[in-house]
């Protein structure tokens, strides 16, 4: 038996590529690309490491040409998700048995297959699947969720080092039990680490996960499956079902095995759990643990101290990046009126030179959004927008859907700072700005505060530390991310925990101890050396 005191090293995030024209690694991507590009994939469920195929089927399309089917995966019905319920919990005690070295093992295994064995397919699987460009897809599926992986073995080994004082009469200690039960897992589309990292989190430390995946998501997130048990996870350990959220969600509810929820998506699909699981709570054996991230009004704040080629470039890549479909990106902007004109033009004059186009043309710095809902939805904002009076489209306004999802980079100047784009998620390529009186700083910071209810990322452009200083504390509770003269988006694991509160989630930091922490249920263990002979304590003595 190894009796050895084990601790992980603090890792670093892992290296970007940065796929140049002529590079080794952008001729492999492009193969990989042309190779997928040709094939049809039949997706099926795992159930405890098995393929089951139900016979209804659907197909996965890519965004930039959603005439081309690229995977055919197969719904699962109340039966599936039974058995895969059944199959998470008889996995539960071997896994949570198991030493938490060879837990982290198996997920650093993983990160190491998908850092140099399978980074071109699951890249690939992101551009083509879920409308990535090059730079955003190795950023996520590769970047991200190896680092959730490597970070996240080096806080566990953090958190079980931390002990209970003992004494000379007694020893005392913390078991990191996993919680009672199966942790249901629902991910979006619009990252591969989300779908990762909402299940490895939980599984790392001993829990099992029946796993919802976005169907946009299911190429890359069949592939990671794939991966995870070629590094050995235990069948049973993480359950694969695709289909109907509301059909998965109708029976995972309802088992009093229930133990937690580890969720990416809208506001009100948590809401709906939410209110699902405390209907259920006299069914279920403890109170399940619900983890969500719900979405953004993102914002970037600008004071009339800040550089306005920086702040443009802030709001083109905040906004644009990844069309927008990050909970993270900017959607609404505060411009002092004595900067708007150069930042404006500055912004107008980036615009000018992105191009938007399919994934596979790595010359595109704005690709489709995901699907026709998302583009109908888009387009209605830009279209009330277009229509009032309180509001002027100045860049882009327009979609084309013919082929793919495409639509122009958009920004919009409003006299109102409650105007339904500040306000609303619109979860696209739109930014709307508004302007500002200098003199109306810290009015104007009230203002950003009050206007969503979203609280999840937000910046300050200043070179005055004192305006600095001021929003900071007047926006305390705006933004659970807050950046210093940068865009709002691109948090990095073990560098900047990520997550909000309000109507934005439960703020539960992935990226940091504190998420790991949600999935645990410590026990306290006392042991007494020389338990009392007799019951009176010395103050009943004659």
């Amino acid at each position: 038996m190894n009796n050895a005191v084990f601790n992980t090293s603090i890792p670093n995030n892992e290296p970007i590529y940065g796929y140049l024209k002529g590079s080794p690694e952008r001729t492999a991507l492009e193969k990989e690309l042309e190779r997928q590009s040709s094939k049809i994939v039949d997706i099926p469920a795992i159930i405890n490491g098995q393929e089951v195929r139900t016979g209804k089927t659907n197909n996965v399309v890519m965004p930039c040409d959603h005439g081309h089917v690229l995977a055919k995966y197969h719904q699962v019905g109340p039966e599936e998700v039974k058995l895969a319920i059944k199959f998470a919990c008889d996995a539960k005690e071997q896994w949570m048995t198991m030493s938490w070295v060879e837990r982290t093992a198996i997920t650093l295994k993983a990160a190491k297959l998908i850092s140099e064995k399978y980074r071109n397919l699951i890249n690939a699987s992101t551009m083509l699947g879920q409308g990535k460009n090059v730079f955003q897809a190795e950023i996520d599926s590769v970047g991200e969720t190896i680092d959730f992986i490597r970070f996240n073995a080096y806080f566990i080994s953090k958190i079980y080092g931390e002990q209970p004082l003992s004494t000379p009469e007694q020893m005392n200690r913390i078991e990191y039990r996993p919680l009672e039960g199966f942790v249901y897992t629902i991910t979006p589309f619009n990252f591969t680490a989300i779908g990762s990292n909402l299940n490895l989190a939980p599984v790392l430390m001993g829990n099992t996960t029946i796993w919802k995946p976005a169907t946009a998501s299911l190429l890359s997130n069949y592939y990671l499956m794939q991966v995870f048990k070629e590094a050995g996870l235990p069948d049973g350990v993480i359950n694969f079902l695709p289909g109907s959220g509301a059909v998965i969600s109708e029976v995972a509810l309802r088992s009093k095995e229930l133990a937690g929820i580890h969720f990416t998506g809208s506001n009100n699909t948590f809401n709906s759990l939410w209110k699902s699981v405390s209907d259920n709570l006299g069914t279920y054996r403890s109170y399940p643990k619900l983890v969500g991230e719900t979405g953004g009004k993102d914002f970037i704040f600008v004071h009339n101290s800040s550089d306005p080629t920086q702040v443009a470039t802030a709001f083109v890549r905040g906004a644009y990046e990844y069309q927008g479909q990050k909970c993270s990106a900017c959607s609404r902007g505060y411009i002092p009126r004595s900067l708007w004109p150069q930042v404006k033009e500055k912004m107008l004059e980036m615009l000018s030179r992105i191009k938007t186009g399919d994934v596979r043309d790595f010359d595109c710095f704005v690709n489709a959004v995901i699907d026709g809902y998302s583009f109908d939805n888009i387009m209605s904002y830009i279209a009330k927008a277009k229509s009032s009076d309180q509001a002027r489209i100045i860049a882009g306004g327009e979609g084309d859907k013919s082929k793919g999802y495409f639509i122009q980079p958009t920004v919009i100047e409003t006299s109102d700072p409650h105007f339904l784009t500040m306000e609303e998620e619109i979860f696209g390529p739109v930014l709307t700005v508004y302007v500002y009186e200098d003199d109306k700083f810290e009015e104007t910071l009230k203002i950003c505060d009050s206007t969503s209810p979203y609280a999840l990322t937000g910046a300050i452009f200043a070179r005055e530390r004192s305006a600095i200083v001021t929003a900071c504390q007047s926006l305390r509770y705006t933004a659970g991310n807050f950046y210093y003269n940068d865009k709002c988006s691109g948090a990095m694991v073990g560098l900047q925990p990520f997550g909000g509160a309000r109507a934005s989630g439960t703020n539960d930091k992935a990226g940091g101890v504190y998420n790991l922490l949600r999935w645990i249920s410590p026990r306290t263990i006392k042991e007494n050396y020389l338990p009392p002979a007799d019951f009176p304590y010395p103050y009943m003595e004659k």
